[in-house]
């Protein structure tokens, strides 16, 4: 495993071992995405993806944002908005609620952001090169939904569930794996805006990037609302999409 992926993994897992009792609920989204960031880091070196160092580098860019983010958040920083919602939700929150809420701002806002941080402008113009990186991006799918089962064991261990929710156990998994897919296709459609905003000046990304961080941080009252939240986020979906530039 690439030894950057190493360091951000034993970083999370530092942070993991030290978060403070009154913010251990923090645990279930970061023990997540730390068995996750391992994962991807074994499909790297099992050579999965065309492209394996960049795919290091850009796993390690997106996990930087989210322990900046959380790190802002131990300390009494200000992260950003689909972030503070996510930390500052209530600790009796069901475990599945509060990894959906660290999917939503890590997913749908922070990762257009890692890409970029990984694929200049000029790379933007090369069609082939755009090509292999897109595939690399879809690939990660696979890794994702080859985790559902396992997560969804682990977050049953973490919070007690009810008679339905056991018997919908096999259709949320499909669930979850579908609405996974169409928020990473939602991801590549931002990027793409972003980068033409990048492209147009700091102050046009800072303004899309803003209307990202407000669309991410609404999708928040939907997986709040009562009802089986898995089934409804496979038929409404999970992602946002930036609209056309003004």
């Amino acid at each position: 495993m690439a030894d950057a992926v190493v360091a951000v993994v034993a970083e999370m897992q530092r942070r993991l071992d030290a978060l403070p009792a009154d913010q251990e609920q923090l645990g279930d989204f970061l023990g997540t995405y730390l068995r996750t960031t391992l994962a991807v880091g074994k499909a790297v070196d099992g050579g999965l993806f065309e492209d394996a160092e960049w795919v290091a580098r850009w796993d390690v860019a997106f996990a930087e944002l989210y322990v900046d983010a959380l790190d802002a958040h131990l300390s009494g920083g200000t992260p950003s908005r689909p972030w503070r919602l996510a930390f500052d939700a209530p600790a009796a929150l069901p475990a599945l609620r509060r990894v959906l809420l660290g999917i939503n701002a890590h997913v749908n806002y922070d990762l257009p952001q890692a890409l970029l941080a990984v694929i200049s402008d000029h790379d933007f113009g090369d069609p082939a090169l755009m090509a292999r990186r897109r595939r690399d991006h879809e690939r990660i799918d696979g890794v994702l939904a080859n985790r559902v089962a396992a997560e969804d064991d682990e977050l049953a261990a973490r919070s007690a569930r009810s008679l339905l929710d056991r018997v919908l156990q096999p259709l949320n998994r499909v669930a979850s794996r579908r609405f996974l897919r169409e928020a990473r296709l939602k991801v590549w459609h931002n990027t793409e805006e972003l980068q033409r905003a990048r492209a147009a000046g700091p102050t046009a990304y800072d303004e899309r990037l803003g209307e990202l961080e407000v669309l991410s941080a609404a999708r928040v009252a939907d997986l709040l609302a009562p009802g089986q939240v898995l089934l409804r986020l496979a038929v409404a979906g999970f992602g946002v999409t930036l609209p056309p530039a003004r």
